[in-house]
């Protein structure tokens, strides 16, 4: 029985009541070090992600594309079978996954379509912070919240003047009584229309001097809150199935239970919480790559020229050679990446590299596969052309390629004065 129908029937709402079935294993249970073999639970995640990006995600993708509209039937649908949420901790009623399992599932979403990608996984980066960071109120009141009907959170720290300049935040909370009073814009947030709670980086200590470590506050703030209010939908080059909008806080009040750990402890739990987000966004990268080259592929097989099929003349062939290269070792390192914060070790070295090269990667097999269909993959009635507009974003957000480049040389710099 397909795997895909067999989780549609046992996958019952709440889907979370079949973890007893679906004991996850972490995927670095090896005694000799890597292991490349998914466990059987993993495959099964695997196979169900990629009948459903096939099934219920391409076929409309093009559709969200053209009209911008937010793929709420897509995501009560994954919410429904389980795709959505599945890092929530056992104690809570989620399936408790590692970082690994949601990778694996982000890739095949975003075979389909790295627009409904972003709009699954941006919830996921919304709810990292409390995940990470939140007590058991907390997690059970907003992470518990998203187990119980299909509802989506977002990440809000961006600004119109501060992007990677994460300590340039102008957004501020004062504490008053039980209360804090939020005031400030934040920009480009993904789901900012559509979320039901937000995580909210403002500053707290006004002193321009304090460093970003001690500066920052971190809140969890309800989208009904009065003060609240979400700009219009962005119009973006690709990825048009995201809501992406600007945030506006006029005197929000936030109760002082919505503070994550402490007052000053924002900017280590944004930071901290890239460490587990990036890898599911290289794997998002490495999904449109992969879409890039089985597409460019059996154009190759299909379209001839000189009397033969154009993947039989060499210099459709090493590009063809070359896109599977970038893929392959595109995939070994997120791999590594996710690998490695399930351990519980440092991983934001290896992530960097994951989203950095992952995002480089899918850019060039976009535009590898849009000349491999030459005038056809200029025009909007073939895929290649809005595989291209959705790669660039990759090299953008959860951190620019070139603020990647600044997090890997500062380590190998420290690393060479430690060999010293």
């Amino acid at each position: 029985m397909a795997c895909f129908q067999h989780c549609q029937r046992t996958l019952l709402r709440p889907a979370y009541q079949f973890i007893s079935k679906l004991q996850v294993c972490n995927s670095s249970s090896s005694p000799n070090g890597y292991n490349f073999a998914l466990n059987d639970t993993q495959k099964e995640f695997q196979e169900l992600a990629r009948k459903f990006a096939r099934e219920e995600i391409i076929p409309v993708a093009a559709d969200y594309d053209k009209t911008g509209k937010y793929p709420w039937d897509i995501i009560k649908k994954a919410w429904s079978i389980g795709l959505m949420n599945g890092h929530i901790p056992q104690d809570i009623g989620g399936m408790g996954n590692s970082v690994f399992d949601g990778c694996l599932i982000a890739e095949e979403l975003a075979y389909g379509c790295t627009g409904v990608m972003t709009a699954l996984e941006a919830s996921g980066l919304g709810q990292t912070p409390v995940l990470i960071s939140g007590n058991k109120e907390q997690q059970q009141k907003y992470l518990g919240r998203l187990l119980e009907e299909p509802l989506v959170a977002a990440y809000c720290v961006t600004e119109p003047g501060a992007g990677s300049d994460v300590g340039g935040i102008r957004t501020k909370a004062e504490k008053k009584g039980d209360e804090y009073i939020l005031n400030g814009q934040k920009m480009w947030i993904t789901n900012g229309g559509v979320a039901n709670w937000y995580f909210v980086l403002a500053r707290t200590n006004p002193d321009p001097k304090c460093p970003a470590g001690k500066a920052f506050t971190g809140f969890i703030v309800e989208r009904d809150t009065p003060g609240l209010t979400p700009g219009r939908k962005e119009l973006n080059m690709g990825q048009r199935a995201s809501d992406t909008r600007g945030i506006t806080f006029e005197d929000v009040r936030v109760p002082k239970e919505n503070v994550l750990l402490g007052e000053g402890a924002g900017f280590k739990i944004a930071m901290a919480t890239f460490d587990k987000t990036r890898p599911p966004v290289a794997a998002g990268s490495v999904g449109l790559a992969q879409r890039c080259l089985d597409e460019a592929s059996k154009y190759a097989n299909e379209r001839k020229t000189f009397g033969v099929p154009i993947s039989q003349h060499q210099a459709i062939a090493f590009i063809l050679a070359d896109m599977a290269i970038g893929v392959e070792t595109a995939r070994l390192a997120w791999m590594k990446s996710a690998w490695q914060v399930d351990r519980g070790e440092r991983n934001s070295y290896a992530a960097s590299i994951a989203k950095c090269y992952a995002a480089d990667v899918a850019n060039k097999c976009a535009t590898d596969a849009v000349q491999v269909f030459g005038g056809n993959g200029f025009n909007s009635e073939y895929p290649v052309e809005k595989l291209m507009r959705d790669a660039k974003i990759y090299q953008i957000y959860e951190g620019t390629a070139q603020i990647q480049r600044i997090i890997i040389s500062r380590s190998v710099i420290e690393r060479s004065k430690e060999k010293l």
